[in-house]
């Protein structure tokens, strides 16, 4: 994977820029945001079992939880998805069973209330992949670090998850199906949610975060230009079976 060095460029960008910019910009970032929807191929969530058991060893129960990326947009079915892929790595150590709950369009808020919906069950592991829809949706930093925490807390309490892997944000700045400026201001703003989420991990000190920004090769983006293509999904999922393996 080709690392992405102008990273460095998203974090120097100022809150209050990017507030400003989204204020003098509104109209225009509105019809483009307007435009994309109706431009930007509409992917499907790909066919493959969503609950399942699979492997040998000792048991595994892992829970995946999130958005369109989460839910494997972009690749042809769950093998090559951030399920399969985990899977097919961790199958000859543990017998993993597994539980996929993510949806298209999912913000944080809507994975709390799946959540809270639900009977207590245990998970040994749990991974989230929240915050590209709070972005667009715009949702507030301070609010969604507040559901953010409490997402962590629930699922380690009420579904006592041992290891919580947190997936950051991907660098919406070097989405194609995004126009400018509609791209800068998202991406700058999603630099934004993905920092806050990195700190407050490191401060919960019960949480790992995932970094998802390892690449600036945009040929690895699903052919919408806005989803993981199969190799970001393989790569994403080694570092989530590597950290399960670790624990």
């Amino acid at each position: 994977m080709i690392i992405d060095h102008r990273e460095s460029y998203w974090q120097s960008v100022q809150p209050g820029l990017v507030i400003l910019a989204a204020i003098v910009l509104s109209p225009l970032l509105i019809l483009q945001g307007l435009v994309a929807r109706r431009t930007v191929p509409k992917l499907p969530e790909p066919p493959g079992s969503r609950d399942g058991t699979e492997g040998i060893g000792r048991p595994l129960r892992l829970l995946i939880v999130g958005d369109s990326a989460a839910a494997g947009v972009g690749a042809t079915h769950q093998d090559e998805a951030l399920l399969g892929q985990v899977v097919s790595r961790l199958v000859d150590q543990y017998q993993v069973s597994w539980a996929l709950r993510a949806a298209t369009g999912n913000k944080t808020a809507a994975i709390l209330q799946w959540l809270d919906a639900q009977p207590p069950q245990r998970f040994d592991v749990a991974v989230t992949s929240l915050g590209v829809n709070d972005v667009t949706g715009m949702v507030g930093r301070s609010e969604w670090r507040r559901q953010q925490a409490e997402l962590r807390e629930t699922l380690k309490s009420k579904f006592q998850v041992k290891t919580l892997l947190v997936s950051g944000l991907p660098p919406l700045h070097g989405f194609p199906a995004l126009p400018q400026p509609l791209r800068w201001v998202l991406g700058a703003r999603a630099t934004q949610f993905n920092d806050d989420l990195r700190q407050d991990i490191a401060a919960d000190g019960a949480a790992t975060f995932l970094d998802l920004r390892f690449t600036a090769d945009t040929t690895l983006i699903a052919s919408d230009g806005f989803h993981p293509g199969p190799g970001i999904y393989a790569e994403w999922g080694a570092r989530v079976a590597a950290k399960i393996s670790e624990g």
